[in-house]
């Protein structure tokens, strides 16, 4: 009895410190410090492999990191880290909506990192898991923000890849311009301080032939308070678009 207790003991202790863990992990999200807040999140998966908020996490800031990495190897590894960390959370929970939309934004790195075959049933799947975001939970600004991005993408793809598409996949859903910018719309209703939201809609209204829309936008979007790390990189990139539309 005793050996059997004293074998338990270090799983109901780590259980209670996951709490603490969290909050640490979340801190240091707060304070820009992702690589380390993931290090936090795994240090939870490897007590806990099917924690649903730990997994969602992992995946989200694996597919921001990755996304700033500038060595390719080390970016795919991320990525696909991305895709497993997202996968695991739909296993756990399919009708959880953090885990669709992580996997909806994992499926977008993958495709920018594919081509071909692959990438094509990436893009697919994209839209297909964003959508399954809002069916769990409607008011999701992140997953109109990423049809928003989806619409906006696939609309300019060029002639070869909606062929190759067409080929492979029998073609991909409709998508517009127009779309993108009422998906983009919708997010910064749901959300008014959703930084990168306001640079992609510049930028839509920008191919859109709609400058003082965009430049509007820009403006704005340097007011907002940083909210995550990429936040810095998002406004110097709108600070540059501004002064190419003046």
């Amino acid at each position: 009895m005793w050996i059997w207790l004293l074998q338990i003991l270090p799983f109901f202790s780590f259980s209670q410190d996951i709490p603490v863990l969290t909050k640490e992990a979340e801190k240091l999200e707060s304070s820009f410090r992702e690589y380390d807040a993931l290090q936090k999140y795994k240090e939870i998966l490897r007590h806990q492999p099917i924690n649903l908020n730990a997994l969602c996490r992992a995946s989200d800031l694996c597919s921001r990191i990755g996304h700033r990495e500038p060595d390719k190897a080390k970016k795919t590894d991320y990525f696909k880290a991305a895709k497993t960390y997202a996968e695991v959370a739909i296993k756990v929970n399919p009708k959880s909506a953090e885990a669709n939309f992580v996997m909806s934004v994992a499926m977008g790195r993958m495709a920018m990192i594919s081509s071909g075959k692959e990438k094509v049933q990436y893009v697919n799947e994209i839209r297909k898991y964003a959508e399954n975001t809002l069916k769990y939970d409607p008011n999701s600004f992140k997953a109109y923000h990423v049809l928003g991005k989806w619409n906006y993408e696939v609309s300019n793809l060029s002639a070869v890849e909606r062929g190759l598409a067409k080929l492979l996949f029998g073609g991909l859903p409709k998508a517009s311009l127009q779309d993108a910018i009422r998906y983009y719309e919708k997010s910064k209703s749901l959300e008014s301080s959703f930084a990168l939201n306001y640079l992609e809609l510049a930028k839509a209204y920008h191919r859109n032939h709609q400058d003082d829309k965009a430049k509007e936008l820009l403006r704005k979007l340097e007011t907002i308070p940083n909210k995550i790390e990429d936040d810095t990189r998002i406004k110097k990139e709108g600070k540059e678009l501004l002064k190419e539309l003046k």
